[in-house]
């Protein structure tokens, strides 16, 4: 399916790159619900939900997804943007993407929970060396329509798997 800027459901979504003190970036490994494949990586955030401001939806983002109740003061400023057209499902999406930094101390990173149904595929902390895959020449539009085993550069088929239970439920839960 092509993607076209017309007819496309438009999203707002705010992203926090969590970094620890070893200078190690976290991310959770997940596929779109009720598929098989189309596996990847992604960082902690979600959508900004009716009322909020990135800032306010990064850090509830950060509290549902990993537990730390961080303050507004300990997120960096917006270090990247994107605008991504993509489709899951035959749905196509339009979304706009703000990410900032949060670094994080061993004493939190000890009591973090990832318990996201979007997780469900584990968790790791990679450092540069590690990287998951060369990020592409253009990182956003994609069709999971058309990639349905995840087998390609970043997927996560052999992630380390993490016992996750989920504490928000179906659609509209504010995440991406």
């Amino acid at each position: 399916m092509g993607l076209r800027n017309t007819g496309l459901r438009k999203r707002w979504t705010s992203r926090v790159l969590l970094i620890d003190e070893h200078d190690r970036l976290l991310l959770l490994c997940g596929r779109a619900p009720g598929r098989d494949g189309a596996r990847w990586w992604f960082t902690v955030g979600g959508g900004v939900e009716d009322g909020e401001d990135y800032v306010r939806a990064a850090i509830r983002e950060v509290r549902e997804e990993t537990a730390p109740d961080l303050p507004a003061d300990r997120l960096g400023p917006v270090v990247w943007t994107r605008q991504t057209l993509f489709s899951v499902d035959g749905q196509g999406f339009d979304q706009y993407e703000e990410y900032r930094t949060a670094h994080v101390t061993a004493a939190e990173v000890a009591v973090m929970r990832v318990e996201t149904d979007e997780a469900r595929y584990g968790r790791r902390w990679w450092t540069v060396q590690q990287e998951p895959g060369p990020p592409p020449p253009h990182p956003g539009d994609f069709d999971l329509d058309k990639d349905k085993d995840g087998a390609g550069p970043g997927g996560c088929r052999d992630s380390h798997r993490t016992r996750q239970v989920s504490r928000r439920s179906g659609p509209g839960s504010g995440s991406a």
